[in-house]
This record gives structure tokens, sequence and C-alpha cells, in this order.
């Protein structure tokens, strides 16, 4: 049911968009695909997961029982959103790559309750699903206003609209773990530059346990995380006019202690040849032979705070729960090493 309120304006006109353009050239898929295959392992970008098809099978992988993240998140969302409210005010959340915004609504309903009035600011590449996600948080939140923000935020920030008031930031998801140490440095000390005085930043981070937890949750038993990796090949055919044959390959993640980190995988079922069409190139791939798909680096206590330092960011609150599955960090601009 929605909240009261007394604001008579339509779900309609609390809702607007407008595209955020690159701050740096993009490369794009074929670009991608011609790099990544000349290294060794060869790699896909995940980015590529997430066609209609693959959004879809994700959001499955997200109500799968060996799945903690979402959970454990949403858990931690739910119990702190007041909590974190009161600790920054903000009258903007900026969401980095918010998807179908579905564990954000823990916030905005808890401002509701609290009597923030709010502007979202919903940051993700495909605008049709912002705009249904923004038509969904309108009609149940009437105060809301929404402000669908369409783009690439791995192209930089430097065109990111910096509203008037104090803003809140998210990344959630654990999506940091997906890029290297020196793509989340990047990424964090660009956000860093654009953060004012009262600005924070909401962060979810994965957190390093035993073996068979993380694998499981990258392993469920259904298959649907199969179905999810495999579905990058059916992209590949779509958008660049291969014949790869997922059937030929299989699903693989496995941790790596030693980086802290699952790697996921394609792997060759047999020895093979598939042409690229818009490459103009066929690659050989040998019985056994993985392509790398993913990264999702874990974290503990301590190089969670490293990565803060890092990029000029000061921890202020940490929010792990009593198992200590995963970790919702609150952090603020801080005087950077660099700037000493």
């Amino acid at each position: 049911m929605p909240l009261a309120t007394t604001n008579n304006t339509t779900p309609a006109t609390r809702i607007s968009c407008i595209t955020v353009p690159p701050a740096r050239p993009l490369p794009s898929l074929r670009d991608d695909v011609s790099a990544g295959f000349e290294a060794r392992p060869r790699t896909i970008p995940p980015k590529y997961f997430y066609d209609a098809e693959g959004s879809a099978l994700f959001d499955r992988i997200c109500d799968t029982p060996e799945y903690y993240p979402t959970r454990a998140e949403a858990y931690l969302l739910q119990r702190y959103a007041r909590t974190i409210l009161a600790l920054v005010r903000p009258t903007h959340i900026v969401e980095f790559g918010s998807g179908s915004c579905r564990k954000t609504r823990y916030l905005l309903r808890a401002a509701a309750e609290l009597g923030l009035p709010l502007r979202y600011w919903p940051f993700d590449v495909c605008e049709d699903m912002l705009l249904r996600a923004a038509r969904a948080l309108t009609d149940e939140l009437d105060d809301l206003q929404v402000c669908a923000l369409v783009g690439d935020y791995c192209g930089g920030l430097a065109h990111l609209p910096q509203p008037d008031g104090r803003c809140l930031y998210l990344f959630l998801g654990g999506t940091i773990g997906n890029f290297s140490a020196a793509e989340s440095r990047q990424f964090l000390r660009e956000l860093r530059a654009r953060m004012r005085p009262g600005d924070a930043l909401l962060l979810g981070l994965d957190r390093v346990k035993p073996r068979a937890v993380l694998e499981a949750a990258y392993n469920d038993r259904a298959g649907v995380t199969a179905r999810f990796n495999l579905n990058l090949l059916n992209v590949l055919n779509r958008e660049l006019d291969a014949d790869f044959d997922p059937r030929g390959f299989r699903h693989q993640a496995v941790y790596r202690p030693e980086r802290a980190r699952i790697e996921m995988y394609l792997v060759s079922t047999r020895t093979q040849r598939v042409r690229i069409g818009a490459l103009g190139r066929g690659y050989r791939f040998e019985a056994g032979e993985a392509v790398l798909t993913e990264i999702s680096r874990k974290f503990t206590p301590l190089t969670l705070r490293r990565l803060l330092l890092d990029a000029g960011l000061a921890l202020e609150s940490h929010f792990e729960g009593g198992e200590q599955l995963y970790s919702l960090v609150l952090a603020r601009k801080a005087l950077a090493p660099w700037e000493d």
C-alpha cells in the first residue's frame, strides 16, 4: 500500500530521464572480444551478460538457495536503512548499476517513513529497464522523484549530474568485486572527486568465507548460473555474427583463495573452431580451454579498509550482521594519500 502523502502529482510527472555521455572512449563488444581473445586465458568482460535473457536469469540467480549475497545485503539494508539515512540525511540518492532497484526500495521506503524528501537517480545502461523500475517506484512511493540516468559508469563520471543538496551514492550488489584492483581504485577515486562535503558512499562488498559456501553460490544445483554464463555465447552469436555452439562449452566457477576471488569460466568441452563474422576471423579452442567471463573479489575487514584508504575514502560505519557474510560500508571523502 502506498505511504500516505499530500502530493497530488501523478507518477508520470515525477519521472525524468537523461543520457550521461562517457567521459572517455568506451570499447565496443567487438573491441573487447578482439583484445580479450588475444589474452591467455581468453577473456570476455562480464558487462555483456546482461541482455534481456541474461538480466532475467540473474534475477533468478538471486532467488536460488545457494546465492546468499542478495539476501545478506537485503537483510542489512532492511535492518539499517533508517540508521544510514539518519547519518547522511541525503536529499538525493544516486545509484550505480541500479538494475531493477529491488534492494534500494528499503532505503527509499525508510526515507518516506522518516519524511525525508528524496530524488532518486538510478544509473544504468538500459533505458527501458530504468523506466520500468521508475514507474514501479513512483506508483509505490507517492512523493518520490526519479531521474533515470542512462549510460555506462565505466566510461567515467565527469558528466554525472551534481544536483544541489547532499548525495548518498550507492554501489551495491558486491559489484566492486567484479573490478580488478586497478579498476576499483580508478572508479572509487573518480567518485571521490565528485563528492562534496556531506556526501557519502554506501558500498556493498562480499566477504571471504569457506570455499564450499563461495563455490556453491556460483554453481547452484538448478543450473541457473550455468545458463546465465552460457547465454553470453548467444550474445556473441547475435551481436558479432559468431557461430558458438553453447553445447560445446560448460560453466565452471572456482574460488582462488590466494587471490581471494571467484573466477567464472566457459570451458570448451571439445576441440573446436569458432568463427566471429564481425571480426572476420576464426578461433581454435582446445578441449578443456577456458574463457574467463567474470571475477568476484571477496574482502576481509582489513582489505576493505585498504580499498577505501587507497581511494581517499574514510570508513564511517560498517554494517555486517552476526554471520559476517556480507558488508555494507558507509564512507566519506577523506584526505587522500596522494594529497599529503
